[in-house]
């Protein structure tokens, strides 16, 4: 495809939109912050990742938001070798990380070699333009200044 106004060509990415629900709009505004919200259920306390509009454990539609860390362990990854689609290096690794807040989150995982990657080592959480422009979450190895408590 070319881009109308430029005539250059333009690689289209297979990767649909995100959709933005009035349940995690609040997550995806959290994440264009740098911030990553991990919904808290009002009554019970439970928290809950991806956000919904009811808790799962006692049924209320009370909630708020908690600040992650954006620590936490690898606990299981795969590696994508194909399709390749244009938004995406490839081979491109995707990993579910055990958040330090007893919830999990899946992602991409950068900077690091996929056959580096082992279960249960640590990882932090950072954010990445993807596809559209969107800003989402990424995995990569924690990094020396982030053990320390600092954020890079």
């Amino acid at each position: 495809m070319n881009d109308p106004t430029t005539g250059a060509q333009v690689r289209r990415s297979s990767v649909p939109p995100l959709i933005v629900t009035q349940d995690n709009a609040f997550w995806f505004e959290g994440v264009r912050q740098g911030k990553l919200l991990i919904q808290r259920c009002g009554d019970c306390g439970a928290l809950r990742q991806p956000p919904g509009p009811v808790c799962p454990d006692c049924r209320s539609f009370h909630w708020d938001t908690i600040e992650s860390s954006r620590r936490g362990t690898l606990h299981s990854y795969t590696v994508v070798h194909r399709p390749q689609d244009s938004a995406f290096t490839y081979p491109l690794a995707v990993g579910l990380l055990d958040l330090d807040e007893g919830t999990r989150i899946v992602a991409d995982i950068g900077g690091t070699d996929p056959a580096e990657l082992t279960i249960g080592m640590a990882m932090e959480v950072v954010f990445t333009e993807h596809a559209h422009g969107e800003v989402l979450p990424r995995l990569r190895p924690v990094s020396p200044t982030f053990q320390e408590g600092r954020t890079p």
